[in-house]
């Protein structure tokens, strides 16, 4: 067992011994550089102090990265380059990403490959639901690149890996992180039929950065999506959440806090954004801890039922820690 404290520069990339695997918004550094709080990209802007992890490698990481090699699964963990790997693997959590690894989105935060998929997996669902079962989660998330390439942009695929995982863990509960499917509201509906029970959708900026930072997506459209799951399926957990640092302001954030509220959705994640690598948006702000402590605070008292709100917080980062009480209640009844 290894455990070395690291900013998020020098991480080994699971799978492949000696590549760094860089973290969002942290540079690639060769293999046994001592770590860097330098931003990618070249630039001189420094990561603060307290945007530090822990690289833990023990017999739980080293079991879950062979699994997930040996059912040819990917995970949001690797293909977003999240900082938060060791903990959550170490924990025997992990965000299966399902219907391949390429996105046919080109957003400018995000590390997962953009391009044109060619792989539709349909036995992607049982190996998914296997893994689940082989380590015995309680609480699985599972997210998805972009296919806009699909007629129903994957929905059916969600829905399927669903009801896989409901037959071989009963007991097990499922969050989805879905993609926008473009508004189309009978993927949204497949996907909610297949009952999940936390049914997330990110919104990730404020409106005025959609056209920077989410140029395929429309803010209305993501609002809109989680609205929906609310009517279909009143009792369903409904999440989004968004980054900080991209330019937004602190008034915008809070309009987007309403925005979200007055579509009924019960979860807010906020993190600091971190820049992938140099072809992706700059950080033009990072935000300190306290800061993240008062947004959590003006949020809850907006009515949200849950808010994580931390530097390294992603929405599916100890995602089964973010289930409001008294769904958490039904949950295990």
């Amino acid at each position: 067992m290894t455990e070395e404290v690291l900013s998020t520069s020098s991480l080994p990339r699971p799978g492949v011994p000696g590549k760094p695997e860089p973290s969002a918004g942290m540079q690639r550094g060769p293999a046994g550089k001592a770590p860097s709080n330098v931003e990618a990209a070249g630039t001189s802007r420094r990561i603060p102090e307290w945007i530090r992890v822990r690289a833990h490698e023990s017999e739980n990481y080293k079991q879950l990265r062979q699994l997930v090699q040996e059912r040819r699964l990917h995970t949001v963990c690797q293909e977003a380059h999240c900082p938060n790997i060791f903990d959550c693997w170490n924990r025997r959590t992990a965000t299966f990403m399902i219907l391949g690894d390429v996105c046919t989105r080109a957003c400018r935060f995000c590390a997962v490959t953009s391009g044109r998929p060619t792989e539709l997996d349909i036995g992607e669902p049982l190996r998914v639901a296997e893994s689940v079962a082989d380590l015995g989660l309680r609480h699985a998330v599972i997210t998805s690149v972009d296919r806009d390439d699909l007629r129903d942009g994957g929905a059916e695929i969600f829905g399927r890996t669903i009801r896989a995982i409901r037959r071989r863990s009963p007991g097990t509960s499922i969050e989805v992180l879905t993609p926008d499917f473009q508004g189309d509201r009978d993927a949204i509906r497949t996907v909610v039929e297949a009952r999940p029970d936390i049914f997330n959708h990110n919104t990730e900026t404020v409106p005025r950065l959609y056209a920077r930072i989410r140029p395929k997506a429309v803010y209305a459209n993501s609002l809109g999506l989680l609205a929906y799951v609310k009517e279909l399926a009143p009792d369903m957990v409904t999440k989004s959440g968004v980054m900080v640092g991209l330019g937004e302001t602190h008034d915008e954030l809070l309009d987007v806090f309403r925005n979200m509220r007055a579509h009924r959705i019960d979860v807010l994640t906020v993190g600091q954004y971190l820049r992938p690598s140099k072809k992706h948006a700059e950080v033009v702000r990072y935000y300190p801890p306290a800061e993240f402590v008062e947004l959590k605070r003006e949020a809850l008292a907006m009515g949200f039922e849950h808010v994580e709100s931390g530097p390294l917080v992603r929405s599916s980062y100890h995602a089964d820690e973010q289930i409001p009480e008294r769904y958490r209640k039904a949950l295990s009844a």
